[in-house]
This record gives C-alpha cells, structure tokens and sequence, in this order.
C-alpha cells in the first residue's frame, strides 16, 4: 500500500509541474532527438486506418508504473485532438503474464467502464504473480458480469487469440523492454527510460504525433489542442 501511495505522490507532482509549465509561460514543443528520447522501429506495425495518428500504450496490470501512468493518460486523453487514435495492448513476457492480459481483452469485448482497470490493477500490483479466476471473476460480478460468464470469456480461444496477436505485436514489433512504453503511429517507441519520466514520455509523444500529422492528407489533419488546456487540472 506504501508503494501505490507513493506512486500516486509521484504523479500527483508530475502533474503539478505539467500545469505550472503551462501557465508559467506560453508552451513550445520541444525537440525531440531519435536515438536519445526514442526510438525509431525497424518494423513499423499500425492498427488504426491511415487518415489516424495511433498512440498504443503496452502496459502491464501488475506493474505499479503502469498504475501511476494510468493517471497522467487519463489526462492527457481529455485533450487528444480527433485525428488521434488511442490504444492499449497488455505486454507478456513470460507465462504468468498471460492471464493477465487475457482481463483486458476480456475486460474489452464486455465493454466494461474504464473503473475496471484500475480494479484490476490494484489487485494484481499486490499479487503479481495471481492466477485466480475466481477473485477475478468478482472483479468482473461488479460490473454485471456473471461469473460462469466471465469464465468462458476468459478460457476462450478468441481472447487466447487476440493475447497470442498482442504478444507478437508487442515482442517482435515494438520491441517492447519494459512497461509502460507507447508506440506512435507504429513507427516509434517510447519510454520513461529515454524520455526522462513519464510526463516526458507525454511530452516526446505530443512531439512525434505532431511529426506525423505533418504526413496526413490536408483534409485529415486536425489543428493541436491549445497548449493552456493542459493548465486545467484533471
């Protein structure tokens, strides 16, 4: 418990230096160096269709990191510009980590409200290696979800699919080293690691998805949120 509310401190101050940025002085996009703050894909791999900017988030439900990060993303979405797509794909790099996975993609075809995650979460940042179906399915119980639901859901060979699909995605594509990670349009990775923390892996984000609106079509590109918004707090 000491560590998530230290986690929470943490982002609680990330945000706290966002908004005295923003209403200290006009924000200019920073430059951002490829090899230094992120790194360019070999492989690039995109989801969303061509007239979208695709922003994916690899993360993983037992990493506190990634529980943190949550925060920061929620924000940061409420002044996403309409020509952006935002995704999320869980990471699996080893077995354990499956199960997990397969909440999201379960968690996803419900269409379950965002709380769920964070349920989700605080379960499993506690026990990282859990495989218990059953405390996963009263997780599921709260939001309407019958339990014997939940586990045909869950040992389904269309969620096993889709978690095979994101760990090839997320291990041969991304190249993906820790969690959490973001991928632009396909094409670049980044992470707190190279970006310096995790509002800057925001701030490097902002600055490649400006990067690739310059490449739409004119009649698909969309105009940046003002910079003053992000004085508002969450």
């Amino acid at each position: 418990m000491r560590s998530i509310i230290g986690g929470l401190l943490v982002v609680g101050l990330a945000l706290t230096g966002w908004v005295m940025q923003s209403t200290a002085q006009p924000m200019m996009m920073a430059k951002f160096v490829a090899g230094e703050h992120y790194e360019v894909l070999k492989k690039p791999v995109k989801l969303a269709g061509d007239d979208k900017i695709e922003v994916m988030e690899v993360f993983w439900y037992g990493c506190g990191h990634c529980m943190t990060f949550e925060q920061l993303v929620t924000h940061w979405k409420k002044f996403m510009a309409d020509d952006v797509e935002f995704m999320r794909t869980p990471a699996v790099w080893r077995k354990q980590m499956m199960p997990h996975a397969s909440l999201w993609y379960v968690a996803e075809m419900f269409e379950l409200p965002a709380e769920v995650h964070m349920d989700i979460f605080k379960l499993l940042t506690q026990q990282q290696t859990l495989n218990d179906e059953n405390k996963f399915a009263d997780i599921f119980a709260s939001y309407g979800v019958g339990k014997d639901e939940f586990k045909k859901a869950f040992k389904s060979f269309g969620i096993k699919g889709k978690v095979n699909k994101g760990v090839a995605r997320a291990s041969k594509h991304y190249r993906v080293q820790g969690t959490p990670e973001m991928i632009v349009n396909g094409k670049y990775r980044v992470s707190a690691r190279m970006a310096g923390s995790q509002a800057r892996m925001l701030e490097v984000v902002d600055y490649l998805i400006e990067q690739e609106r310059a490449t739409l079509p004119k009649a698909a590109s969309v105009a940046s949120p003002e910079p003053a918004a992000l004085s508002q707090q969450p």
